[in-house]
């Protein structure tokens, strides 16, 4: 049998590419790179925005901790400073109280410690008289003078002579600036600052004794009690600058001191209350100036509860009567009763108040009445006369 061929049994295909289709629109490619480039950049902000508020809160953790810390290292040496006060080592004390203030400057109490802790430190503390025994080799000064100077100063001290202790604390810094200079310093600091408060409260020479706290600062914080009188003297001599000018500014400022300190005053001898009362009294007067009566009675009437005199009480009174204006003084009541007991019951008639004035009442001019008329009388024909 004849071998049949392949050519002859199949056609031959020939692959005719498909006709693309007519009038279609090739899809859009999408815009992946724009998408990628935002999500990264939003990943960038949040990154940074969660290192910022990260490093935000570890900075006020570390600062947080800092202060923590800071207190209760000043709390506990404040306790141990107190406890070794209290137990004489006053110079230990004093160590602690300045490392509580170089921490915390406005610790409480600690600036009152350390000038007790100074004072009760050079109070305490005794110098040495008798000789030193020394090597041959070495000269040793003779400090007997320095020696009794310092202990005339610590005597004047307890006397509380503060001028004479500070002349004596100025010949020892003179004959050795370099013996016990600690121990000398806190005594500068206790003379000045007593004789500076002195100088404020007592003798009334307000920049002496600003300037003696002042240079006791430089040994030692000021304790409380002094800062305060400093603080008045100060305001007392503000108020003072604007004395005459501003009496309104000189109120502010005295008000404020004299409730606290009365008896404080300066060179002039006026205390803080009575510059306060004259205050008053000119800025009454200023207001009553103006034509603001009402207001200048009120400050009439608060320097009057601080002291009166017959002029002040003058003013007041004017400026009362100005404020309110005349006052209306009502008449009794008058009683009219009926002619007869058979007519009304009386009534109270009440005439209208009385108002007081200055001016004279007007001249009322009374004339007599006319005489009447004569009546003539004609007599009756028939002679006769009718009877009464």
């Amino acid at each position: 049998m004849a071998s049949m061929n392949l050519e002859d049994t199949h056609p031959n295909q020939v692959n005719v590419p498909p006709e693309p289709p007519q009038n279609q629109e090739k899809p859009p490619r999408p815009r992946r790179l724009v998408w990628v480039l935002a999500g990264i950049g939003c990943v960038l902000v949040m990154v940074a925005i969660g290192s910022f508020i990260g490093y935000q809160a570890g900075i006020s953790n570390r600062l947080r901790v800092e202060a923590d810390q800071v207190a209760m290292a000043t709390t506990t040496q404040f306790q141990l400073g107190l406890q070794d006060l209290a137990d004489g080592r006053y110079d230990i004390a004093r160590q602690r109280f300045e490392y509580v203030i170089r921490l915390d400057p406005q610790f409480p109490g600690a600036s009152e410690k350390l000038s007790e802790a100074m004072m009760s430190l050079a109070m305490v503390r005794t110098p040495t008289l008798g000789p030193t025994a020394t090597p041959d080799v070495t000269a040793t000064p003779d400090l007997r003078g320095v020696e009794e100077l310092y202990s005339t100063a610590q005597q004047l001290l307890a006397a509380q002579q503060w001028q004479q202790a500070i002349d004596t604390l100025d010949a020892l810094r003179f004959a050795d600036a370099t013996y016990r200079t600690v121990d000398v310093d806190g005594m500068y600091y206790i003379a000045l600052r007593y004789r500076g408060v002195n100088k404020i409260t007592l003798e009334g020479n307000l920049e002496g004794g600003m300037y003696d706290l002042a240079l006791s600062e430089r040994f030692a914080p000021l304790d409380g009690e002094a800062n305060g009188y400093r603080t008045w003297a100060r305001m007392y001599m503000s108020g003072a600058s604007f004395w005459e000018l501003d009496w309104q500014r000189v109120l502010e400022y005295f008000s404020q001191i004299y409730p606290v300190l009365p008896n404080l005053r300066d060179g002039s001898g006026w205390t803080a209350v009575d510059r306060y009362r004259l205050a008053l009294i000119g800025y009454g007067d200023q207001l009553a100036d103006r034509g603001d009566y009402c207001s200048a009675w009120d400050q009439y009437k608060t320097a009057q509860q601080i002291s009166s005199d017959d002029t002040l009480n003058q003013k007041a009174s004017g400026a009362e009567f100005e404020c309110l204006g005349p006052t209306e003084t009502p008449a009794p009541a008058a009683t009219i009763a009926a002619p007869t007991s058979a007519g009304p019951a009386p009534t109270a008639v009440t005439p209208p108040p009385v108002v007081v004035t200055t001016e004279p009442p007007p001249v009322v001019t009374t004339e007599a009445p006319a005489p009447p008329d004569p009546v003539e009388t004609t007599p009756p024909a028939d002679g006769v006369v009718p009877a009464g």
